[in-house]
């Protein structure tokens, strides 16, 4: 499907894509790993010819249609709804429905309707008569309420459009579908949400990502793109990351000898190449140089760029960290974002909050912080709690105008200090060299971001850590640094975080925040997955057993009445009566559909964890062009029976 053949990309003296080579073959599930700034976005500007090659070509077989998130959704209108956004997501699909009901109005024209056969095959496979089925599927399993549907597009914030925008890629079922980061603006339950539906995903998938849990669980195929390079690891992510270690292992070794050699050439070149009878030789060893300056092996970045993140231990403290009772918090004064919270956080604990975006996660992280007070209750820390807060809006806990220096600094001279050698060596544990220190805060990319963060967190050594998506902008070998840090951390840690594989490994217990309240699950998140699921199956189980038999009865007393007045008007002759069967037969087997249609659609919006989505969408599809086709007989019995009525009742 895609053949990158010696791409090189360059950004002014930057080699940023140097000799990439690797094919993606139709369906392989792919994920695109490696450190930030590396080049992996670069490979989907290529593939989607938003960007040239400076050398080499890009090979795309068979035309596929091609589904990626644009970084700014904007609606066609300012009045267009969200549904209608999101309804766009197949180019064209909406001006060949309009075509079709345009040519249906005439269908005698042998013309038309070859154009009309043509159209509907078109229609049908790009899924056009399921696709609002799939993207309210979507919709729903990324977040957003059906009271949203019909809210206009423009209402929404950057990341909510960005869900949608993804909403709308996903229901377009592409043949190739390109996904860069798409864990980075949902909340952890999307992110459950989205690695299910994207396992019944049957197209080629190319998987940008740090999250180890969509890379672990969705792909199959593993390119690392460092030092400029790609590498095809046929595996997927555990594989890759054993393999990996013993590529380096060759690769320093290989570089070592390249290394020895190249001095030993150079050796030669300074002590002969001024003495005429050597000269020749001299120059023959300055070509090989060259070569090997050419060939040279480049280690990756993540073994040569790698700053550490260390936690300082913990001072000590009550028993009882955080307390709060009847919280509520409103910005407006009308708008409750928390309402009527009430919980305690013990010592060593680490608690993950997990619900979707929107629902008070960040405002509660502020309030234990003490960079917000309630509106109402009570919010308490316990006895010596010294608070660590690291926000997920960087501005917001480090002012990025001043520099790594100053910023580290403010820290050291607030908690004693020391001498200025010591607070260097800091510095220099955490990454930050002399080249480093004198920038503004604003100008640092999002690893060396995180790096003072958890810097000026070491320095102030608190206790109780607040930590809002702290692995947003780390790597793979980052996030495993962290994450490692954490779990031999003594103190106190609540974290709010997208990555399962992360809030897997570090949480010791959950609160969830859902729009009715909250629910605090004693266990990891394993133990809330197993709850979680437990309490929603049994919550859909009730209304089923309640919403049955009343529905039966409006379908039964409904059929009675048009039976009544049937027979009331005319007798009832045998063509009524064949015809009173085929609408008889295909109401029943209507019901029976829709039934099934019901509840195959709750398990989409509301999947469990055995759910197969593959074979749950196939079967949604299927059941819609039944009950399509059986109402066509009911419509066609129906019409047919008018006239006859029409006629016994004239005679």
């Amino acid at each position: 499907m895609l053949d990158f053949k010696g791409i090189a990309v360059h950004y002014g003296h930057q080699d940023v894509l140097a000799n990439v080579t690797f094919r993606v073959n139709a369906g392989d599930r792919v994920g695109i790993v490696g450190p930030n700034g590396s080049g992996k976005s670069t490979l989907f500007k290529i593939i989607l010819g938003e960007m040239g090659v400076d050398k080499g070509e890009l090979v795309i077989e068979g035309n596929p249609r091609i589904g990626f998130t644009r970084q700014n959704p904007a609606p066609d209108t300012p009045e267009e709804t969200l549904l209608e956004y999101a309804l766009r997501g197949i180019p064209g699909l909406s001006e060949m429905e309009a075509e079709m009901a345009e040519l249906e109005q005439d269908l005698q024209d042998p013309a038309k309707m070859k154009r009309y056969g043509e159209l509907q095959s078109k229609f049908e496979h790009l899924g056009g008569y399921d696709i609002e089925t799939r993207v309210k599927v979507a919709l729903g399993g990324l977040g957003f309420t059906v009271e949203e549907f019909g809210k206009p597009f423009a209402a929404f914030s950057g990341g909510w459009r960005m869900r949608a925008e993804l909403s709308r890629v996903l229901a377009s079922k592409p043949d190739l579908l390109l996904l860069d980061e798409p864990s980075n603006y949902l909340d952890l339950p999307a992110v459950d949400w989205l690695q299910k539906y994207l396992k019944g995903y049957d197209g080629t998938l190319m998987l940008i990502s740090h999250d180890r849990y969509l890379l672990g669980t969705l792909t199959d195929i593993t390119v690392e793109v460092d030092a400029g390079t790609a590498t095809r690891y046929e595996g997927d992510l555990d594989y890759y990351l054993t393999e990996r270690e013993v590529r380096y292992e060759h690769l320093k070794a290989a570089k070592e000898n390249q290394d020895h050699h190249r001095e030993q050439l150079q050796r030669f070149v300074d002590r002969f190449r001024a003495q005429a009878t050597k000269a020749a030789q001299a120059q023959s060893r300055q070509k090989l140089i060259d070569k090997l300056d050419e060939e040279r092996i480049i280690l990756p970045k993540r073994y040569t760029n790698s700053g550490r993140l260390r936690l300082a231990e913990p001072p000590p403290s009550g028993v009882e960290m955080f307390r709060c009772e009847n919280l509520s918090f409103s910005y407006d004064g009308h708008k409750q974002v928390l309402a009527d919270l009430s919980f305690n956080i013990v010592r060593g604990d680490k608690v993950a909050l997990i619900g979707y975006n929107c629902l008070g996660k960040t405002t509660l992280m502020r309030i234990i912080a003490g960079t917000r007070a309630p509106t109402g209750g009570k919010a308490v820390l316990g006895h010596n709690v010294v608070p660590g807060y690291l926000s997920q809006e960087f501005a917001e806990t480090i002012p990025p105008d001043l520099t790594v220096y100053r910023n580290a600094k403010n820290v050291w001279d607030a908690t004693g200090g020391g001498p200025e050698k010591n607070f260097r060596n800091q510095l220099g544990a955490f990454g930050f060299d002399e080249n480093d220190v004198e920038k503004p805060a604003g100008v640092l990319s999002g690893g060396e971001k995180i790096r003072l963060a958890f810097l000026r967190l070491f320095l102030a050594a608190p206790n109780l850590l607040l930590l809002d998506e702290p692995t947003t902008h780390l790597d793979l070998d980052g996030r495993r640094l962290l994450q490692d840090a954490l779990r031999k951390y003594r103190g106190t840690v609540v974290l709010v975080s997208h990555d399962i594989e992360f809030v897997r490994a570090v949480a010791t217990s959950v609160i969830e925040i859902t729009r009715e309240g909250i629910n605090q699950y004693p266990g990891g998140y394993d133990y809330y997955s197993e709850k979680k699921s437990e309490r929603e199956s049994k919550g859909r189980a009730q209304p089923a057993a309640k919403a049955e038999k009343p529905g039966a009865d409006e379908r039964v007393s409904a059929k009675d009445l048009r039976r009544a007045r049937a027979e009331a008007r005319a007798k009832i002759a045998p063509k009524v009566k064949a015809l009173k069967a085929v609408m008889d037969k295909a109401e029943k087997k209507l019901e029976e559909l829709e039934a099934q249609l019901e509840e195959a659609s709750k398990e989409l919006f509301e999947p469990t964890p055995t759910t197969d989505f593959a074979e749950t969408n196939r079967r949604v599809r299927t059941l819609q062009f039944e009950i399509d086709r059986y109402t066509a007989d009911w419509e066609a019995a129906a019409t047919e029976l008018e006239e006859l009525k029409k006629v016994e009742i004239s005679s």
